[in-house]
């Protein structure tokens, strides 16, 4: 029977762990969508190369920061209880590369390449781990001193503030290192419209990641004995608040309609275990409301060239998310309880703080070193061609 419990977690794993891989396809295409055509292919590379790096740096390094384990080991030790061990990792890696994943929208079409994939290598082996470990694997005592001054640790059940708000924060330091984009803001004020690309493809990436959340959240249980259909719902109800209230504020437009549900389900990651569906729908509809104003604040008013927006929808639904697990996640409105504002707030913002220095000490000391910025001739002609040789519909074929 125990046989049977191993090889049903490892498989509930291993499933996650896919449907999670498939929103890195998810990724590709919302900023894919969301760039000019000029910088689609470049979008569609970072993120599939990105997703590589990171598996190297989190295989060799990553993980034994957070977990203080490795798997320089032999095979036959490696394949032991079905490889659930291994399968973990899998589904843990999903999780770590996101980081470089948020990051890429922010820094779209103006980026270096290979400095990219240097500060990817050193984000996910060192500066997401550092956190993760704290938050998820007890290091440091952090959890056990917020036990003891708020009565309960930090909860973060799938990583609102662990992977969204840890990313968001870091794309900040790296959109503020890297400028605008040329020609984005005039000198005298004006500002340069640049729409999405394409809108089917920006809707395509985010119904790959709003469908693969389901396991992002669900799998974070990681045993089929803890799997909850409440985090099922509360990850829909979410997602259902995020997108109306992106309908509405955001006056119609598909761009925020389809970063609504996103925007939910970054919210809702941290307290999905333990919320009400209504305190979930709650928590979605203000993060979506969060995402367009200070999209907006940000483009039109601060002249912060975020090209995706990755600080609102992560960094900044990330925070509220780790903030509301602590208000919806308490039993006196509805929730489970085993959560303290306090011991919410001072996680989320260690994490915002981690973020912040290790996003300005990797892009400051990459910006330094080698530059971490196209010149204005590549960037005018685009990523595609000036990295890539190639644009996404080359006009030319040869026959």
């Amino acid at each position: 029977m125990e046989t049977l419990k191993v090889g049903t977690d490892t498989l509930f794993v291993l499933l996650g762990a896919i449907m999670v891989l498939a929103m890195h396809s998810g990724f590709a295409f919302l900023e894919l969508g969301t760039v000019r055509q000029k910088n689609q292919v470049n979008a569609l590379v970072k993120i599939l190369v990105d997703f590589c790096v990171s598996t190297i740096a989190y295989f060799f390094i990553g993980y034994g920061v957070a977990y203080g384990t490795h798997f320089m080991v032999g095979a036959e030790t490696l394949a032991a209880k079905n490889g659930y061990e291994l399968v973990k990792f899998f589904f843990l890696l999903t999780f770590a590369a996101a980081i470089p994943a948020i990051v890429s929208g922010g820094i779209a079409e103006r980026a270096k390449f290979y400095p990219q994939l240097i500060a990817t290598f050193m984000l996910v082996a060192l500066v997401y781990p550092f956190f993760e470990g704290i938050a998820w694997h007890q290091n440091f005592g952090v959890q056990a001193w917020l036990n003891s001054q708020f009565g309960f640790e930090f909860h973060d059940f799938a990583g609102s503030v662990v992977v969204h708000a840890v990313g968001g924060w870091i794309g900040l330091a790296a959109v503020l290192l890297l400028g605008a984009r040329h020609g984005r803001y005039r000198k005298d004020g004006a500002m340069a419209a640049h729409p999405p690309s394409s809108i089917p493809f920006l809707a395509l990436g985010a119904w790959v990641l709003t469908v693969g959340w389901f396991g992002f959240n669900v799998m974070s249980a990681q045993s089929i004995d803890k799997i909850s259909g409440l985090v099922a719902v509360n990850s829909l109800m979410a997602m259902v608040g995020g997108t109306l209230v992106a309908l509405l504020v955001g006056k119609n437009d598909p761009g925020f309609v389809h970063n609504g549900p996103l925007a939910g389900l970054v919210a809702v990651c941290a307290g999905s275990d333990i919320m009400h569906p209504v305190g979930a729908l709650v928590t979605g509809g203000v993060a979506g409301g969060l995402f367009v104003y200070m999209f907006t604040l940000t483009q039109n008013k601060w002249k912060i060239d975020d090209v995706l927006g990755v600080w609102p929808l992560h960094g900044l639904c990330g925070a509220w998310g780790g903030i509301a697990a602590g208000i919806f996640g308490a039993k006196a409105l509805g929730g489970l309880g085993g959560v303290s504002l306090g011991a919410q707030l001072v996680g989320t913002l260690m994490g915002i703080g981690i973020a912040l220095i290790g996003g300005f000490a990797i892009y400051g000391g990459l910006k330094m070193a080698i530059g971490i910025r196209l010149d204005q001739e590549s960037e005018y002609n685009g990523a595609d061609l000036s990295i890539h040789k190639i644009s996404a519909t080359p006009e030319r074929e040869t026959i």
